[in-house]
């Protein structure tokens, strides 16, 4: 009995002395906090009345750090409703000056002499992908690739992309024995899988069934670092999933080695011109590697998820489904011989406003700038506020143009007509506060910091959905089945992805 009763008091002792330590560790972190906080109490000393609103946060020093990763969207619309369309947050010791008004947009956007866009990239780099380039010159960056992804040079692109999307659609079919056989998978890997590894044949080289790279690996080792994506960039991970990334950075690195290797490796000319400019620039293999990865993120990251959007609500809303599939039966009607597919693709205002659509509900990037000196920021209003030198600038067009609803009537909902006039033109014109806005949907960023990559981006996605279409029965395992929620940690960092995915089945269309 004694024996049971020291045995007992032996465990109570150790389970005490477990939460004294806890407890001394959640203390020794607290005071961190609070001496960190003392010096942002000093600069907020130095805040002007002429600096927008500041909402400092309850948490010393965090301010709303959490909050804003947990799900920036919520967070920055509870921001808007109590401050306005401008207002400064307080994240982790950094002070965050948020702009929601897309009149004034442009003064933003177009200032680089107070504004500077490379810096916080170059936090990112780091953090994300482990990279520095001390001697990168983006604009030259920026020449090269407009001279890849436009004109004739993207018209082989996309041609190629088409190939290659041919080939892996044809070997998705390939498990089903006979025309009444179905294959079923989540659109959302569906999606993701078949346009990453047709991206990446078209631009990064590699071949299935011999000794070069083969997608598949390189998808499936993408796929575990893009999981860990925001929380790298937030410096949130844990030891687990600290290691996970160093290790599957590491992988992919090794898979890429070979990409852009001169004329034998299969890589595209803008890949090879890449890798050319970066040797010019001083940068080591290993350098070279790592930034290939960055530009396998920035090529590949986005398309997959956006094409999932897309064929998601078109199954989902069996009208705009109807309307798009009638415009590529007549665009499937002409002569093929006489008119190649890209071309007779490029008029399609049906499919395109769905794609506008799509764009509009899930994309969501940051637009962030550094103040490198102070700024005066006028407002489309006449309202002026002071802008210090240090903070940052952060435009979230997600929530306004592209989820206000003074500008687009039920944000929410789905309209794939939406970007349609009733004569089926294009609609370009929408309104806030009596004033036509230059930007009512920036999925594409904007200025001199757009997307170079826009159009290959938007034709890899036009092909993909015209040949899902055209060449398999596609439809929900579960005919009331809803589109998922959205992984809420994923807003600001380009196309949102969903929270789980949504079961479909698929063949091999009969006429096919």
């Amino acid at each position: 009995m004694a024996t049971r009763m020291s045995m007992c008091q032996l465990n109570i002792n150790e389970e005490t002395v477990g939460v004294l330590f806890l407890i001394n560790i959640l203390f020794k972190k607290y005071m961190i906090l609070v001496n960190k906080e003392k010096g942002t109490q000093q600069q907020d000393k130095l805040r002007s009345e002429k600096e927008p609103p500041l909402d400092k946060g309850v948490i010393p020093w965090l301010g709303h750090a959490l909050e804003f990763g947990r799900d920036a969207a919520k967070f920055l619309n509870r921001m808007k409703v109590k401050h306005g369309d401008i207002f400064t947050v307080r994240v982790a010791g950094r002070y965050v000056t948020v702009l929601l008004d897309p009149s004034s947009y442009d003064a933003v956007i177009e200032d680089s002499v107070s504004l500077d866009f490379t810096r916080y990239a170059q936090v990112l780099m780091d953090r994300i992908f482990s990279l520095q380039l001390p001697h990168h010159n983006p604009a030259v960056e920026k020449a090269l690739t407009k001279q890849h992804f436009e004109g004739g040079s993207l018209s082989c692109l996309s041609s190629t992309m088409h190939c290659h999307l041919q080939s892996l659609l044809l070997q998705a079919q390939r498990p089903c024995h006979n025309q009444t056989d179905w294959n079923t998978d989540g659109l959302f890997s569906f999606c993701y899988s078949l346009l990453f590894r047709a991206g990446y044949l078209t631009l990064f080289g590699g071949e299935q069934n011999n000794n070069r790279t083969d997608p598949t690996d390189v998808y499936e080792e993408y796929r575990k670092f893009d999981n860990l994506l925001t929380k790298m960039a937030r410096t949130t991970l844990k030891p687990e999933e600290k290691r996970t990334a160093q290790s599957v950075r590491g992988r992919l690195w090794e898979l890429l080695a070979p990409a852009g290797l001169g004329e034998g490796s299969g890589s595209s000319p803008w890949l090879r011109d890449y890798r050319h400019l970066l040797q010019e620039e001083g940068a080591d293999e290993e350098t070279q590697r790592r930034a290939l990865l960055l530009q396998l993120w920035a090529t590949q990251g986005n398309v997959g998820p956006a094409a999932f959007w897309l064929l998601g609500f078109l199954l989902t809303n069996p009208e705009a489904m109807r309307a798009v599939r009638r415009e590529f039966s007549s665009i499937s009607e002409q002569d093929s011989a006489k008119c190649p597919l890209l071309d007779r693709l490029q008029h399609t205002p049906v499919f395109d406003s769905a794609l506008e659509e799509t764009l509009r509900l899930s994309a969501a990037p940051f637009i962030t700038r550094e103040v490198v000196q102070e700024k005066t920021l006028q407002m489309a209003n006449g309202q002026e506020y002071q802008l210090r030198r240090g903070d940052r600038v952060c435009l979230f067009p997600f929530i306004s143009p592209q989820m206000d609803p003074e500008i687009h009537q039920e944000p929410q909902r789905f309209k794939y007509e939406r970007f349609l006039n009733k004569d089926g033109s294009v609609k370009k014109d929408f309104f806030k506060g009596g004033r036509r806005l230059k930007y009512y949907t920036m999925p594409w960023g904007a200025g001199t910091n757009g997307c170079v990559g826009k159009r290959f981006a938007i034709n890899s996605i036009r092909q993909f959905v015209y040949l899902v279409l055209s060449h398999l029965e596609l439809e929900r395992c579960d005919s009331e089945a809803q589109m998922p929620e959205v992984n809420s940690s994923r807003y600001g960092f380009g196309m949102l992805q969903p929270e789980g995915d949504l079961a479909i089945r698929y063949k091999p269309r009969h006429s096919h």
